[in-house]
């Protein structure tokens, strides 16, 4: 886990100085495979213009990077939940002992998109919610698949939505998601933030998280808008 951390963090240096260049140079892994899901049958009942909805589930540079790109979405912000604010800091979290899942805060517009059809891209594309403590290359409970609800509603649907995926047997093996109370979302620092559009041939993001864009596109094109909705847009 701390060998992986200092992996990150190196080339993070590396890449931040822009002298990364093909994929080829390191091996990270790869890419989960996506899988095409049925809708949830019960779905969230609001009149709301505007929410939000935190999901975990590996590292957030590609779950970001996905909900950045699917309709309705507002923003979609990095950061950490699940710990205390004194721990959530990039360093602290990757120790794996702050209770903080790296996490991406998604607002938005339920007219446009609703929390079923994230939770479906969510379990569908943006990471493989079978896996316990870890989403490909990256291990720890820093890396767990976990949904911070917001409300008894959201509770309600994604945990519906659970029991429907598993008595279909959606996957093959069990889905180890855990519903959490949500106790504040902490946003990560800014060299996180907007990542995958920033350095599209990082080794990292080219291997493990343009696939899951490229399969948002291919699964769901109703739903995939080409312009990501960024944390650092400009004017």
């Amino acid at each position: 886990m701390k060998s992986m951390f200092t992996w990150r963090r190196a080339l993070l240096g590396l890449a931040a100085a822009g002298v990364i260049g093909q994929c080829s140079a390191f091996s990270l892994g790869g890419a989960e495979e996506a899988v095409l899901l049925p809708p949830p049958a019960i779905d969230e009942n609001t009149q709301a213009h505007t929410e939000t909805a935190i999901f975990a589930g590996g590292c957030f540079w590609g779950v970001q990077g996905v909900f950045q790109h699917v309709k309705g979405v507002k923003s979609a912000v990095s950061g950490y939940a699940g710990g205390a604010a004194g721990t959530a800091q990039y360093e602290r979290v990757s120790e794996g002992d702050t209770g903080h899942a790296e996490s991406v805060q998604v607002t938005f517009d339920p007219t446009q998109v609703s929390y079923g059809t994230l939770l479906q891209i969510y379990f569908s594309v943006a990471h493989n919610p079978t896996e316990l403590n870890r989403q490909g290359p990256d291990h720890g409970t820093q890396y767990r698949s976990a949904i911070f609800v917001q409300n008894s509603e959201q509770q309600r649907v994604a945990q519906a939505y659970i029991d429907q995926l598993s008595a279909t047997k959606s996957f093959e093996q069990p889905i180890v998601t855990r519903l959490e109370r949500y106790n504040g979302f902490y946003p990560a620092e800014e060299e996180h933030q907007d990542f995958l559009t920033e350095h599209p041939t990082y080794p990292y993001i080219v291997i493990n998280d343009l696939p899951k864009v490229a399969q948002l596109k291919q699964l769901y094109p109703q739903r995939y808008q080409e312009k990501p909705v960024l944390v650092k847009a400009g004017p």
